[in-house]
């Protein structure tokens, strides 16, 4: 099956890389799990519009913030196993800036994939055909549920995204390989199920 995975809040750890150099930058304290809402970055800093924000993150240095991100415990393993029977297929909404240093994060953790997407940060990814798509994006889990009914879609959960009803819900990378496995069972009741049928 072709499995379309996001990086941000899924693959790479985005809110603690922008806090830790927040914080030594800043001299804050602001906690690694403070971010609570889709756009709940800038009222935890002084910068007066998220515009600002992208501002300072073009510049960390040797690139940009995506450029110097962590990876999720579990995450780069989970794709390495699950790239033996399927196609990694990375589908990441990044701005103009930020596509070189996207690219060469990618090469930096040796992700197992052969085919990268960036769509632009307001862009759709449902366009990019998958059979699974794993995203925390409250706009993404929507749209690709709403357009690719017959595919699954999977909600990574986190504090900024809420259930969609007939999305599978995953809380962490072991989960999501157990639930490809079921679904690349022929005989499994969820695939090729519609919506209905799994809500």
């Amino acid at each position: 099956m072709r499995l379309g995975i996001d990086l941000d809040g899924v693959v790479s750890d985005f809110n603690k890389g922008w806090i830790d150099r927040y914080n030594t930058e800043f001299a804050a304290a602001i906690p690694f799990d403070a971010v609570s809402t889709w756009e709940g970055i800038q009222p935890l800093t002084h910068f007066t519009d998220l515009d600002a924000f992208w501002e300072w993150a073009k510049d960390f240095g040797d690139g940009s913030v995506f450029r110097h991100l962590d990876t999720y415990d579990g995450a780069v393993p989970a794709l390495e196993r699950l790239a033996a029977d399927h196609d990694i297929v990375i589908i990441t909404a990044k701005p103009t800036w930020a596509v070189a240093d996207t690219f060469a994060w990618i090469a930096d953790h040796g992700l197992p994939t052969r085919e990268v997407h960036i769509v632009g940060m307001h862009d759709p990814k449902w366009m990019v055909p998958c059979d699974v798509y794993l995203d925390d994006s409250p706009f993404q889990i929507e749209t690709v549920h709403q357009h690719r009914r017959e595919s699954q879609m999977c909600r990574y959960v986190r504090p900024w995204n809420h259930p969609v009803p007939g999305v599978h819900d995953i809380h962490h990378w072991e989960e999501f390989e157990e639930l490809v496995v079921t679904l690349s069972n022929p005989r499994s009741s969820l695939r090729g199920a519609s919506t209905e049928d799994k809500e």
